[in-house]
């Protein structure tokens, strides 16, 4: 009689586990497939420099969020040119991400550019170091519906491009699709500038971006790889949804293979 009990005790045992491992399968595959496709989201759009004294913390806020939310928040660093004169030339600086910038700020009613400057979403800003801020509107984005959805499917890296095939759903009239290159992380020494015998690490670095025009909900495009990108750079694609407005309503990543 003992034997039987314990026999039978296992085996309940064993089904209990079963059907928990059984559930957390579930309810894992559910979160991924929300967190990929069709949940909420944060894209944080700093735009800084490593010319800029004041960036450091807030690059290191981005740095945080980044680790802490990893599947939530989209990082991105966009290195701005109007720093480079007073000495240090920030070599992942591009006037494109100044003009972004000042579109951002046109729409803002910002009479002017200024860094650390923190975008979240496209749709408010403010001074990238005020980390109390940051995690308060991450708390608020991710409890909020999305109006799109965007996946990235089939990526495949070649010699001096990354090729991808993409899927939308909802209402894709007057949307872009915004494709996004990082490297994930770079330390610079500087030497010259506000930033002068300093070490700067610096996270999600926008080395390239170009924009698709959404015809249909699924597409195919590529994005080049520039020249600074070393082999040994780890590299990440996100692709944002971008209406007429610059409101960001769909985002999706993934990391490329060396």
């Amino acid at each position: 009689m003992f034997k039987k009990i314990m026999f039978f005790s296992f085996a309940f045992f064993g089904m209990s586990l079963m059907a928990l491992y059984t559930v957390k399968y579930e309810n894992d595959h559910m979160l991924e497939m929300v967190n990929t496709i069709d949940g909420p989201f944060v894209v944080l759009e700093l735009f800084t420099s490593q010319g800029c004294s004041s960036c450091p913390p807030a690059d290191r806020v981005l740095e945080k969020v980044k680790k802490e939310f990893p599947e939530t928040v989209f990082a991105l660093s966009y290195h701005v040119d109007y720093w480079d004169y007073i000495g240090w030339k920030d070599p992942f600086a591009k006037s494109s991400y100044t003009k972004k910038q000042s579109n951002y700020n046109r729409k803002f009613g910002s009479p002017n550019n200024y860094t650390p400057q923190l975008v979240v979403n496209g749709k408010e800003h403010f001074v990238g170091s005020n980390q109390s801020k940051a995690y308060s509107k991450i708390g608020y984005y991710t409890s909020q519906t999305t109006e799109n959805s965007v996946a990235i499917l089939d990526t495949q890296r070649l010699r001096d491009k990354i090729s991808f095939k993409y899927s939308t759903t909802g209402d894709l009239s007057h949307k872009l699709l915004r494709a996004v290159l990082v490297i994930d992380e770079h330390t610079t020494q500087v030497k010259r500038g506000e930033n002068r015998n300093r070490t700067l690490r610096n996270s999600n670095i926008v080395v390239n971006e170009r924009y698709i025009d959404l015809e249909s909900q699924t597409g195919s495009s590529s994005i080049a790889i520039p020249a600074l990108v070393t082999p040994t750079d780890d590299l990440t694609l996100m692709l944002l949804m971008e209406s007429e407005s610059l409101d960001i309503t769909a985002a999706a990543k993934i990391q490329i293979n060396n």
